[in-house]
């Protein structure tokens, strides 16, 4: 094997927990859970609402960033990419809304599909799940925040 082709498929290490950046959603660091179970990311909203902008649809929905800080609220609006019906880690399945955002981690900004729901009774208000981890990362699950800071 050549240096060339051995960093090819370079991966960067990322931990159980990390901390995001969605800069269309107004969001500059939230604190995720990292989740190769899950194949979808996941974000805990309120109030979400169907919408149509200039014709398209559209989803406007607020977002509590700061799980510490419940009474800090960003109202968000997004353009529809799909609406899915999703198969809870508790076996329950519900139609979900889809929206399609930059998301930035460390260096790194992409598009990622990101599925609204409530996630009021959880720990983390994102599930970081593997198509959007995809072929960039790989997971140890013994550390925190390799790439972001917390």
């Amino acid at each position: 094997m050549t240096a060339e082709s051995s960093n090819i498929n370079v991966k960067k290490i990322i931990g159980r927990l990390e901390s995001v950046s969605l800069p269309e959603l107004g969001i500059t660091s939230m604190q995720v859970k990292v989740d190769t179970g899950a194949k979808t990311s996941s974000l805990h909203v309120d109030n979400i609402e169907k919408i149509k902008i200039k014709g398209k649809p559209h989803v406007k929905f607020d977002i509590h960033p700061d799980i510490h800080n419940v009474d800090k609220q960003v109202t968000c609006t997004a353009r529809l990419s799909d609406i899915r019906n999703i198969k809870s880690s508790n076996g329950t399945a519900e139609m979900r809304y889809v929206i399609e955002t930059p998301l930035t981690l460390g260096e790194d900004t992409w598009l990622v599909e990101i599925t609204l729901t409530d996630r009021s009774d959880m720990n983390y208000l994102m599930l970081f799940g593997r198509e959007a981890i995809g072929a960039r990362y790989l997971v140890d699950p013994d550390e925190v925040f390799c790439i972001s800071e917390n």
